[in-house]
């Protein structure tokens, strides 16, 4: 007879598919949002999500936390950086998306486990296991193929991958003391100054900006701000409900379906080269998969070692 699923423990699981299915579906939204540019799709991401923070915390009257950060500067540091960060990894990806290479974008956030993994031992000394080892020996062997079979050097998936393995680990040592809407929030105030910087640069150039231009346009640059919003509250909610480890397997949803938007709704071609390197990664990811899933099983309360 199977074990019910805990209430608890089902949300959370629906919340993580949740999130990753709605990053999964980014690469349509930020194509309907063209011709408007991978800068004006940032300032306007920016903005609109600190404005939607702003008006949540105003209906639940969470302003309290905001008058003690003036004692931290240390957590300020680090959530300034994280917010850096993340803004790097979507100009990157949307500038991945607008210009037809969403296949890259894809391609990035399937290394991203492996660049998490090669961060951890370069920067916190931390000791892989064999399996964690032979994955990063595939993805590295994945790079050399994708650089030198398929003559180009897979520089957007790995800025994409870098930036969002870089942003995980600086929120884990300095900003996870901060609930995921205090910090999205404190994130977006630190960038809206750039992102109305950049909105009145943009607005200077010959194309301009696409602001304006018809409802629906409209309508899609200020939904950037729910779009951004949502996932990442979704997200959190599946973090405290839920086995590190589900999440790490729930996560290959996103690129999986950037990957189909890619091939089959924005007629993204890829070559062969390109199929081989995806399935070298896949290896990887396999290998990291299965070492989470055992590491899980034996440390597993009822396990003799554990």
């Amino acid at each position: 007879m199977r074990t019910p699923v805990p209430a608890d423990s089902a949300r959370g699981v629906a919340a993580g598919f949740g999130a990753y299915a709605l990053w999964g579906l980014f690469p349509i939204l930020f194509d309907a949002m063209l011709p408007a540019g991978p800068w004006e799709i940032l300032a306007n991401r920016i903005l609109w999500t600190l404005v939607l923070c702003a008006a949540i915390l105003a209906v639940l009257r969470d302003w309290s936390w905001i008058a003690p950060l003036r004692r931290r500067p240390r957590l300020i540091a680090g959530v300034t950086a994280a917010a850096l960060l993340i803004a790097t990894n979507w100009v990157v990806y949307v500038a991945a998306v607008t210009s037809g290479h969403t296949s890259d974008a894809a391609l990035g956030y399937f290394l991203n486990p492996i660049v998490t993994v090669a961060l951890g031992v370069v920067l916190l000394r931390e000791r892989l296991r064999p399996l964690q080892w032979a994955a990063v020996a595939v993805g590295v062997v994945a790079g050399g193929y994708l650089t030198f079979a398929a003559g180009v050097f897979p520089t957007t998936a790995l800025a994409l991958a870098a930036s969002f393995a870089l942003y995980g680990l600086v929120k884990k040592k300095v900003g996870d003391t901060l609930p995921a809407l205090h910090g999205l929030t404190l994130e977006t105030a630190i960038l809206a100054p750039a992102a109305a910087v950049i909105l009145v640069v943009v607005a200077f150039t010959p194309a301009g900006l696409t602001f304006g231009d018809g409802v629906g346009h409209t309508g899609l640059l200020v939904f950037s701000g729910v779009a951004t919003a949502v996932p990442l509250l979704l997200f959190a909610a599946a973090a405290r409900r839920i086995p590190l480890v589900t999440v790490g397997l729930i996560q290959f949803v996103t690129p999986i379906m950037q990957l189909l938007c890619a091939v089959l709704i924005l007629d993204e071609h890829l070559p062969p080269e390109r199929w081989i390197g995806f399935a070298i990664v896949w290896v990887a990811l396999a290998l990291l998969a299965t070492d989470s899933v055992l590491r899980a099983w034996w440390n597993r309360p009822s396990s003799p070692r554990a």
